[in-house]
């Protein structure tokens, strides 16, 4: 009996140093456990607050990009609303260009309008050269035109409206350059009017004051014919050969020789 109980004795004593050699050895262990579950908390936790600031930092960045964005949209639209403005002015400035060149053109036209108007006008009363018989001269419009309107008279054959004009342009120009063309033509006006002696009067002045005349032997060979005409054959046989011997190569010449062989 006292064995036993010694055993038992035994026995408990033994499990109670196994119950405290286990505790003994668990309480490291949940120590370990312990800490490693607060570097973890920890570590989670510092994770946790970096991914926040960096989400924190995204957002500012996002929010300034946003805000950067919408300055740069404001920009373009200010910039192209000033495109379209200019884009206007433009074309406003382009029509008043057009609009100023035409303007410059009609003020140019008007302008020339009116200096070939003053040149007209001026032309009325300005000298002209003109050439008659070979002749270059000075001619006033209205000494032209005195000239040219005898001589539409000669033309159409109304020889005393002629001598009449031919006389009057003597008087009112009588150091005209047509002075030549104007004894020729009176001569001749006074030929068809049948009024002989004043032909052969014009023609031999003509001949005396410009001898070497183109129209020369042309008037001697009418003077000629006027002195037929008068029957004065002996005046126009001398005025004939005269014409012969002065201008013996003229066209003149030639009808002289034909008038003097019908007067043999």
């Amino acid at each position: 009996m006292t064995t036993l109980q010694g055993t038992a004795g035994s026995r408990a004593r033994a499990a109670v140093a196994l119950a405290a050699l286990a505790a003994a050895l668990a309480a490291p262990a949940a120590r370990a456990a312990l800490f490693e579950d607060d570097e973890a908390r920890k570590a989670i936790l510092d994770l946790r607050q970096r991914v926040d600031q960096n989400n924190a930092q995204l957002t500012t960045r996002q929010t300034d990009q946003s805000a950067q964005i919408e300055q740069m949209r404001r920009s373009l639209l200010d910039l192209s609303n000033q495109i379209e403005g200019l884009r206007g002015e433009i074309a406003k400035l382009r029509g008043a260009n057009e609009q100023l060149a035409r303007d410059l053109a009609d003020v140019q036209q008007r302008q020339k309008d009116l200096a070939q108007g003053t040149d007209a006008r001026l032309a009325k009363f300005e000298p002209q050269v003109v050439t008659v018989d070979g002749k270059e001269f000075n001619a006033s419009p209205e000494e032209r035109r005195a000239y040219d309107d005898a001589m539409a008279l000669v033309r159409k054959g109304d020889f005393p409206a002629a001598v009449a004009a031919f006389t009057a342009f003597q008087k009112r120009f009588p150091k005209s350059g047509y002075a030549e063309s104007v004894l020729f033509w009176l001569g001749n006006a006074q030929y068809g009017k049948r009024d002989y002696a004043q032909s052969i009067g014009t023609f031999r002045s003509l001949v005396t004051a410009v001898p070497d005349s183109p129209r020369a032997p042309e008037a001697l060979l009418s003077l000629a014919n006027a002195q037929l005409e008068l029957k004065d054959t002996k005046g126009a046989r001398k005025t004939l050969d005269d014409l012969l011997k002065t201008y013996p190569k003229s066209e003149a010449a030639q009808a002289a020789r034909e008038r003097i062989a019908a007067l043999k």
